[in-house]
């Protein structure tokens, strides 16, 4: 069973940054795929960035250029650096890997 933890959360002001990590534990696979998700209240849940066990990303429109994920598969861990933050971008960010999720951190930005 594996298990996902979030960090890094928190209340910034636009303009901002925070990084995320998710760190995995138990039977994590490191060629798995991991991304990052999040919803805002009243609204789906959403795909923000993902990356291959290679290091391919993809990420949401409305997070290029502004967000980067990476991932240091050794320490079974997926980051995302949040710049130019948008009190838009607030929301509870969720890291997942198939078919697992975190339980969430909450992103809240000011403007």
């Amino acid at each position: 069973q594996v298990e996902l933890v979030e960090s890094g959360g928190g209340l910034v002001q636009a303009g901002g940054s925070l990084r995320l990590s998710c760190e995995a534990a138990g039977r994590f696979f490191r060629f798995n795929a991991m991304a990052w998700y999040r919803q805002a209240p009243g609204k789906q849940r959403e795909l923000v960035a993902s990356i291959t066990s290679a290091g391919s990303t993809n990420y949401a429109d409305s997070v290029k250029g502004r967000f980067t994920i990476s991932r240091d598969s050794a320490k079974k861990r997926v980051y995302l650096q949040m710049s130019s933050l948008k009190p838009e971008d607030t929301a509870r960010y969720y890291c997942y890997s198939q078919p697992t999720w975190g339980q969430g951190t909450q992103v809240t930005v000011s403007s």
